[in-house]
């Protein structure tokens, strides 16, 4: 934030620089006509001189008379200054200096527009770390992480299997309303993958995708991080973040999470490529069990199930 300021005052300086400049420009503009003024009178005068007076009639180089040169340097002149001054209207008075004025103006305004998009472009890289965007609105005295209690939440069957081709094997419209319900408002960390299974990201959650891909492309308030410890890093502030897959994160957050949330399919799927570690019950206590017998929405009957570390 004090980079911001300092680079919008360094260009506050740069544009009353060159609005000083321009006005350098506009006396100088104004001078060069004046002096134009000055020879013409100053050619007519020469030739009256010659031509009225007899003033240097015997002065003569290649036999042409001295006046006919100062004519013909004031014609290149009088053209020169005809086409820039009347025929491009561009006449120095008061209303000319200001169009000027206006004119740089709105260019410089078109250049800090410029380098205001690309600080927030610049910003956006550095807020892929959420920890930046949460660090803007936390309290400055607020130095150690706050506690939370991290979740993994996940769907299951008997023989632990997740899932199949980076998609479920089956559709519970009470275990997804359940998910939303937990998830709702909070930050939900995944691999690429689970991501990239979703049609776009969940409503009303901070999505935070864990990849090795470097510049790796997510739409706008997705964050992007290379760890599991980063992803944690990035949702220190709030107080129930959720593991949501896929089985390679849930195998390394198992040994660090405070609760389990599972929905237990009861059915074996042997087609499954993707399953969930074992839960050691020398580790975990239940502490809460609701069953859903199957019916027509739902064909599988299932239990949501709730384990706290011992």
């Amino acid at each position: 934030m004090f980079g911001k300021k300092k680079q919008v005052s360094t260009i506050d300086k740069d544009q009353l620089e060159l609005i000083e400049n321009a006005q350098k420009r506009i006396k100088q503009k104004k001078r060069l006509y004046f002096h134009f003024v000055i020879f013409l009178i100053g050619a007519v005068f020469l030739i009256i001189a010659n031509t009225v007076l007899g003033i240097g009639e015997n002065f003569k180089i290649a036999n042409i008379d001295w006046f006919v040169y100062a004519i013909v340097a004031w014609l290149f002149l009088f053209i020169y200054h005809f086409v820039s001054v009347f025929i491009t209207h561009k006449f120095m008075g008061k209303d000319w200096e200001k169009q000027q004025l206006e004119k740089l103006v709105n260019q410089q305004q078109e250049r800090i527009n410029s380098l205001k998009n690309n600080f927030t472009k610049e910003e956006t890289k550095i807020a892929q770390s959420q920890a930046y965007n949460e660090s803007k609105n936390a309290p400055k005295n607020l130095e150690k992480k706050k506690l939370s209690e991290l979740t993994i939440i996940v769907a299951a069957g008997e023989n632990n299997a997740i899932g199949k081709d980076n998609d479920l094997i089956w559709h519970l419209s009470d275990d997804l309303k359940h998910f939303k319900t937990l998830t709702n408002g909070h930050h939900i960390i995944m691999g690429r993958k689970t991501f990239e299974s979703f049609p776009k990201p969940l409503p009303n959650r901070t999505h935070i995708v864990i990849t090795r891909q470097h510049d790796y492309k997510v739409p706008e308030g997705v964050i992007v991080v290379n760890s599991l410890d980063d992803a944690l890093d990035a949702a220190r502030f709030d107080n129930q973040p959720y593991i949501i897959g896929g089985g390679e994160i849930y195998k390394q957050a198992m040994s660090i999470v405070d609760k389990l949330e599972i929905t237990r399919v009861h059915s074996t799927f042997e087609n499954a490529d993707t399953f969930f570690p074992e839960i050691d019950p020398t580790k975990w206590s239940e502490i809460n069990r609701t069953t859903h017998d199957a019916d027509e929405k739902h064909a599988y009957a299932f239990s949501f199930i709730t384990y706290k570390r011992k």
